[in-house]
């Protein structure tokens, strides 16, 4: 068979099709910059307590995430927000190069100030690429093929969980922490380089408008007060900040209904849009979802897991992401409609679950305990891996062309707003229900119940913001 036969041998739809010849070189760079922040994200996670230990900061621990993501949502934001003659190539070819420069200055810091200054300018860089995967797709790719895309940015993300900390893992001892800022710079350079003749040029279809500063310096604020929640440990504090932060998005959106110049893109702030109901169900399943962080830690408390075993088993809900997404990528009208209302309600229910399985007292490990728990972070993540792929494709169909940048950076910006509160929340909750005071054993498992079943709820409000999407692509309004 020739490589025409075997080209139209796959059908229009099929995720192989990011891999012929006139998507490849796209595919490669697209899924580059995706592989970069993902791998990067895991690989920190691993060596900050190494980092800690060589330089000292341990104050400052906890802004090494914060900084990380709010950093990450300016980079998305500068997608949408980029000045006029700045096209997403050039985009492309900045974000790599500021990754690549803030690797460098991580690597060099002679203490943790200088190592947070490297954070923030390497989240700078990746939040612009990865909201770059989803502001070219509608370029590089037919319309059927745009679910495939985000399928292969959450395999990118499943792959990571295992790549990330086994290469972190190799650089964890003494100084070697260094290298592990530094062996991602040249995949970060190549793809600088390789951006103006791989991907193309597009046109700037945005409208012209004055770039939002209020709306910005808000959301900014937000994350990074729920991200430092996340990482207190005074339940007070925690409690202002997270309530500072929800005041500073509610300031957000007054002033974006407001403004004439606009962050999000038409009808995001307004609940009797569908836009708007997208975005709310990416944030509620986000939310959710983060509330796998402490999963390792009660396997190894409640049921005597090893913590390197703990460490994969967790990695159930990247695994449960990916194949999901694999499953449902092709499917399409009302098949893509009911794959995001029944995610929900699977992650909302496996979710629940784990406040029955994860929370009991299992120093043995019974495979009887241990197994329903696994399955259910498998379904955590098979939840919203189900339908993300369809509320990225909805969001892309449900804006008018010159707002599509908008809406495309949006996409990450829900997520690390998703992922900062839903960290905070659950933080909240475990050190409320007595992870810390009383602690032990019978303060994880009073942890473990009411952190996963409260959890839940915003798993909950999802499956309803779910009913109310449309169920055609050419549904905009309802």
């Amino acid at each position: 068979m020739s490589n025409i036969d075997q080209t139209a041998a796959i059908p229009p739809s099929s995720l192989f099709r990011l891999f012929l010849p006139e998507h490849l070189p796209a595919t490669l760079m697209l899924a580059g910059g995706v592989t970069l922040y993902a791998v990067e994200s895991y690989i920190m996670a691993t060596i900050a307590p190494s980092i800690v230990r060589d330089i000292g900061g341990l104050a400052l621990f906890s802004w090494v995430t914060s900084l990380f993501v709010a950093a990450a949502v300016l980079g998305s934001i500068f997608v949408a927000m980029r000045p006029r003659g700045i096209g997403l190539r050039s985009v492309y070819v900045i974000a790599a190069l500021v990754f690549g420069v803030g690797s460098l200055i991580a690597a060099a810091a002679p203490s943790m100030p200088v190592v947070l200054i490297g954070r923030a300018v390497q989240g700078l860089g990746t939040g612009a690429l990865a909201a770059l995967g989803y502001a070219f797709i509608r370029f590089v790719y037919p319309e059927p093929l745009w679910p495939k895309a985000s399928t292969l940015y959450a395999a990118i993300w499943g792959v990571s969980t295992v790549i990330g900390p086994t290469l972190g893992g190799f650089f964890s001892t003494g100084h070697a922490w260094r290298y592990a800022f530094i062996v991602l710079v040249p995949l970060g350079l190549l793809m600088a380089v390789l951006a103006p003749r791989l991907l193309p040029d597009v046109e700037d279809d945005r409208e012209q408008a004055k770039t939002p500063v209020a709306q910005i310096g808000l959301l900014l604020a937000a994350v990074l007060m729920v991200s430092a929640a996340g990482a207190v440990e005074a339940t007070a504090t925690k409690v202002a900040l997270i309530a500072a932060s929800v005041v500073a998005v509610a300031g957000m959106i007054v002033t974006e209904g407001r403004s004439p110049n606009h962050l999000l893109p038409s009808g995001a702030i307004n609940l009797s849009q569908p836009i708007s109901r997208v975005y709310l169900a990416m944030l509620a399943m986000t939310v959710v979802l983060v509330s796998d962080v402490f999963i390792p830690y009660f396997l190894q408390t409640l049921h005597g897991v090893p913590a390197i075993v703990s460490g994969y088993l967790v990695a159930l809900v990247a695994l449960g992401w990916t194949f999901a997404a694999f499953l449902s990528g092709w499917w399409a009208g009302g098949r893509a409609y009911w794959a995001i209302v029944i995610g929900a309600l699977i992650e909302a229910a496996a979710t629940a679950c784990l406040a029955v399985f994860l929370a009991k007292e299992n120093p043995e490990g019974h495979m009887l305990l241990i197994v329903p728990a696994a399955i259910g972070m498998f379904m955590m993540g098979f939840g919203i891996g189900l339908g993300w792929a369809h509320l990225v494709a909805m969001v892309l169909r449900l804006v008018a062309d010159n707002e599509k940048d908008k809406a495309s950076a949006a996409i990450p910006t829900m997520s690390s707003l998703g992922g900062a509160f839903g960290a905070a929340f659950a933080g909240l909750i475990a050190n409320g229900a007595g992870l810390v005071h009383p602690g032990g054993i019978s303060g994880a498992l009073s942890a473990a119940h009411w952190l996963y079943l409260l959890m839940a709820l915003p798993g909950v409000l999802a499956v309803g913001v779910s009913l109310t999407l449309p169920r055609r692509a050419s549904d905009r309004t309802q």
